[in-house]
């Protein structure tokens, strides 16, 4: 892989192990990491940044593949989008696969990458309710050889986690060898940003459903008095199916939970403000997705 370098740029570090690049943003603070480039170029070309120096990680092959650890998957932050989409890798995670296949069209599957996808925290970023969903953690290298981990969920609400000189270089996601989901809309047809999208996950071995909610927030959010009320209701030693009432009930649930009616107000003429439209419409279309991404999980 190629990384196209923005002018201004004054110096260019290709370190080939994830200890090297942690050194080189020591030696260097001011520096932008850079694997695919797909967010970084977009931002240098809406001029909201200026990097007058990169150090490249397309070269480190530890992040670049995933190992099995202890009922986890070790996956490193160098993945693209487009290998996280093969069969191979969605037999291991199947909605962190169907979330890779619609990341976008294939030069961005192709160069972007999943650590991308989580610093960049853009709230429309397909891999964050996923890993919201499965409560994945992070593996943070450190100067001096050092890890530490996080869960994905305090790196999204608080990015300065990733304290200077740090670099995200693995994602542990637990394998739970059970049905899970990822659904989204978009506002055109094909692979596009995401209007609302909806990773659910169940958890036999909890008896639990895990729902996570993208693209309508800062960060994904998980509605979680949804989740308890429904997994009461699934016989997990039995078919787990559900009633369509109840499907459509837990897709409102999840909506509300996500966008919740606006507080009583003296400003209308009933005291009950109504949710605009276009918000009403996201609404509906999360209601939706809940109720298909658990109707697929449970079939």
């Amino acid at each position: 892989m190629t990384t196209h370098v923005p002018q201004a740029v004054q110096a260019v570090a290709l370190p080939t192990t994830l200890d090297e690049a942690v050194a080189a943003l020591g030696a260097q603070p001011a520096a932008v990491p850079v694997a695919g480039g797909t967010d970084l170029m977009s931002a240098v070309n809406a001029g909201r940044l200026r990097p007058a120096a990169l150090v490249g990680l397309s070269r480190i092959s530890e992040i670049r593949g995933w190992q099995y650890q202890d009922g986890h998957a070790l996956l490193g932050a160098g993945l693209t989008h487009a290998r996280m989409g093969r069969p191979d890798f969605a037999a291991l995670i199947p909605a962190l696969a169907a979330a890779a296949r619609a990341a976008g069209p294939p030069q961005i599957r192709n160069a972007g990458t999943l650590g991308g996808n989580i610093v960049s925290a853009a709230p429309t970023g397909d891999a964050l309710p996923v890993l919201a969903a499965l409560e994945a953690t992070l593996v943070i290298a450190g100067p001096g050889g050092a890890r530490r981990e996080t869960p994905v969920s305090h790196l999204l609400a608080h990015m300065d986690t990733l304290r200077p000189g740090e670099l995200l270089g693995f994602v542990r996601v637990p394998l739970l060898h059970a049905p899970q989901v990822f659904l989204k809309a978009t506002g055109r047809t094909g692979p596009g940003r995401a209007t609302a999208s909806v990773a659910l996950v169940l958890d036999p071995a909890r008896r639990g459903v895990r729902c996570a909610v993208g693209a309508i927030a800062p960060m994904p959010l998980r509605p979680l008095d949804a989740e308890a009320w429904v997994a009461s209701l699934i016989d997990w030693d039995g078919d787990r199916g559900l009633a369509p009432e109840a499907l459509h009930a837990f897709g409102e649930y999840v909506a509300t939970a996500c966008i919740p009616d606006p507080e009583p107000s003296g400003d209308s003429a009933d005291g009950r403000p109504q949710l605009p439209p276009a918000v009403l419409h996201v609404r509906r279309t999360v209601a939706a997705l809940a109720r298909r991404a658990l109707g697929r999980a449970l079939s």
